[in-house]
Formats: structure tokens, sequence, C-alpha cells
């Protein structure tokens, strides 16, 4: 039997935080206690995945970023004009439930956040992260990101990469 697929929304009052478990205390503490703060000050937006019964499978932080230009690896920053940094859309923090693991919501909540950064209105150049360790930067290079060169926790992946692998995917073969 297959389950339902999840459905991706913004974070709102309605959705119950409380039994979210993501086996990180970092990752969990800052769902059940920070982010409706963030999202009220407008530092970070959050989307949660909600399961059929509309519990909490896993969640994502979005915010506006920066990269200094001199950051980037020359083959991405000499095609960019020579402002000190680059706009980007920073992925804070993605996190499952414990209870949802190994079905790929992980991979299905970050390209919904690639999907967000490319549909926004607002300019950016990169979706950007900061692994939390080397365990997390491999889940982000397996999924195409660039590690940053002076940082090998700092990964970014260019919205015009993903822009073009959906007009690859449209383009009849």
């Amino acid at each position: 039997m297959n389950d339902p697929p999840f459905l991706l929304v913004p974070l709102d009052q309605a959705h119950d935080r409380t039994r979210f478990n993501s086996g990180s205390e970092a990752l969990d503490r800052y769902f059940r206690e920070q982010v409706t703060q963030d999202m009220r000050r407008r530092v970070a937006a959050c989307f949660v995945a909600l399961d059929g019964k509309q519990q909490i499978a896993g969640y994502y932080t979005l915010a506006s970023a920066s990269i200094l230009l001199a950051d980037l690896p020359a083959s991405s920053g000499k095609k960019l004009p020579r402002y000190p940094t680059v706009p980007a859309v920073r992925m804070g923090r993605l996190a499952v439930d414990q209870a949802f693991k190994d079905r790929g919501l992980g991979g299905a909540l970050l390209a919904d956040a690639l999907n967000r950064a490319t549909h926004s209105e607002i300019a950016a150049h990169a979706l950007m992260v900061y692994a939390k360790d080397a365990s997390a930067a491999a889940f982000y290079v397996h999924h195409g990101f660039i590690v940053l060169p002076n940082s090998p926790l700092t990964l970014f992946m260019p919205l015009a990469t993903v822009l073009a692998l959906r007009k690859a995917e449209k383009t009849p073969r």
C-alpha cells in the first residue's frame, strides 16, 4: 500500500509542533520554541510537510541572504557582476521526523525549497545552505549543490541550474 503524498504548506498556528522529533535536539527545539518568533519578525519563513492525518512529517526554513562574490568558485563568480555580494536564499534548517525517515522526504523538502526560490519575484542567484555536519553536506552534494572552496559546510546551487533542469525536463526528446 502506498503512502499518500505529503502536502507542503507554510507553517501556521493550527499545526501541532509538539510531537515533532527529528532526533536532533537543536532542530526540534528551534521548531517548537523559536520558529514562530522568527516568522513574526520576518527573519525566516517556515514550510512543513503534512501527512494525510495533518501530522508534521518535516520542515524547512528560508530567509534572504548573500554570498561574498570572492567566496564563490571562480567558475561561478566570473559570470556575475562585480558587486561585493551575490543575493541568495538561505535554507536555514531542514528536518524530517523520525517516523517519516527513509521515504525521500528530505529530498522532497529540498525540491520544494528550490521551487519556491526560483518562483520568487525577488531576485536571488542561488539557494545556499550551512550544513550542520559532513553527513548533511554529503546530502546536499548528492542533490547537486556545490561546496564553497574555503568553507566545506557551506554549499550552494545556482537557481539558473534549477531552471535549466526544469526546461530540459519539459523539452521533448
